[in-house]
């Protein structure tokens, strides 16, 4: 039986697996979905993504799976339970994060129509399919993560430093990072669509 060889980081965690096989650099177009990974990447600052990963599915109740619009109305009291949540990210400047987000959400697609013609505009619209040959070649920040840093930071969007702001590229495919050993880069490179 061949070996499938994927990115250096995975690790052999069936969920990370999942994550990396299923998602990983896979283009989002849908506004609650890109908002729900824009809500993990600021929950994972200073932490792993295995860990952001174990607890998805809480934040997924917590947070009214990511519905940016009743996200938007929270308040002290839902802060306050939220904080009181043992099973997600329990770090106030995180969790107000995600409510500042939401509203600077609700702005931009008033003024863009979706978040999505916002959020890959930075990218001019088509995912940027790089040919990395190790982990250690890909970058952690581009020119392309730098203005949306800048950008979402003008807009009143929080933990969106440039570095978080690649890994959320690289996440909802923006960038597609698989090295080019892993099984997954063919894949998407030869089908010219990320599926």
């Amino acid at each position: 039986m061949e070996k499938v060889i994927r990115c250096a980081w995975t690790t052999q965690d069936p969920l990370y697996i999942a994550y990396h096989d299923r998602e990983w650099g896979v283009p989002v177009y849908d506004d609650r979905l890109l908002f729900e990974f824009l809500v993990l990447e600021g929950m994972q600052a200073g932490l792993s993504w295995f860990t952001i990963l174990k607890k998805r599915e809480a934040f997924r109740t917590a947070f009214d799976f990511f519905d940016p619009e009743k996200i938007a109305l929270y308040d002290e009291r839902k802060v306050d339970e939220l904080l009181s949540d043992p099973s997600i990210i329990r770090n106030r400047r995180k969790i107000e994060a995600v409510i500042h987000n939401a509203r600077a959400y609700r702005a931009v697609k008033e003024e863009f129509g979706t978040f999505r013609e916002y959020i890959w505009s930075f990218v001019g619209g088509v995912p940027k399919i790089n040919h990395w040959r190790s982990l250690g070649d890909v970058p952690t920040r581009t020119v392309e993560s730098d203005a949306m840093s800048r950008d979402m930071k003008r807009r009143g969007f929080r933990f969106v430093g440039s570095t978080s702001c690649y890994a959320y590229m690289q996440s909802v495919g923006m960038v597609m990072d698989h090295t080019t050993d892993c099984f997954r880069y063919k894949e998407l490179r030869d089908n010219g669509k990320l599926v």
